[in-house]
C-alpha cells in the first residue's frame, strides 16, 4: 500500500474526529485498527508523532507579528514543497479569514512536518482543517473550511 500519513489523518477524522464516533482511548488499539485498515507501521507512528506535535502547539500563544496586508515570502523548500496552487490556496484562505497569519504559519509549519517531497492542494486542505480543529475559537472558520475540503469548491463570504 502507498499511504501516507495524510492518509491517515483523513482517515482518522472521517472515522473519529467529526464527532459521531469516539475514538478507542489506548493508542495500541487505534494502531491496531489502522494496521488492519492498511496502513503501514511506520506511517502510523510518523501519523501520531505529527498528531501529537499537532496537539503540544495547538495552545501555545504565537509571537509572530504580522502587519495588516503584509505579503508572506516562501523560503525555497516552501516553495518547492507547496506549489502554486497550494500556496494561492493558503493566500485564498488568508483573504477569507477563514486563516490568520498564524494559523497560516501552523499550516507551512505543520505541512513541512511531512515526511514527502511535495505536498498537493488537496492534501493542504486536510492540514488547514486539522489546524483549525485544533485551535480555540476557530469553529466558524473550521466549518467553512469542511465545507471547502467536502464540497471541493471555494467558500466565498457573501
Amino acid at each position: 500500500m502507498n499511504e501516507n500519513v495524510v492518509d491517515i489523518l483523513i482517515y482518522l477524522y472521517e472515522n473519529y474526529m467529526d464527532g459521531e464516533q469516539s475514538p478507542p482511548t489506548d493508542q495500541n488499539t487505534l494502531r491496531d485498527e489502522l494496521t488492519q485498515a492498511g496502513f503501514a507501521a511506520t506511517e502510523i507512528d510518523k501519523t501520531f508523532d505529527w498528531l501529537d506535535e499537532l496537539a503540544d502547539h495547538a495552545y501555545r500563544p504565537q509571537s509572530v507579528s504580522h502587519k495588516a496586508h503584509s505579503l508572506r515570502i516562501f523560503s525555497e523548500e516552501e516553495q518547492a514543497r507547496l506549489d502554486t496552487n497550494s500556496r494561492g490556496l493558503l493566500m485564498f484562505l488568508e483573504q477569507n479569514e477563514i486563516l490568520n497569519p498564524e494559523g497560516r504559519e501552523r499550516v507551512i509549519e505543520r505541512a513541512l512536518a511531512l515526511d514527502t517531497p511535495f505536498i498537493s492542494e488537496e492534501e493542504l486542505k486536510w492540514i488547514v482543517l486539522l489546524v483549525l480543529m485544533n485551535q480555540p475559537g476557530q469553529e466558524a472558520a473550521f466549518a467553512r473550511m469542511e465545507d471547502m475540503v467536502y464540497n471541493e469548491s471555494p467558500v466565498f463570504i457573501h
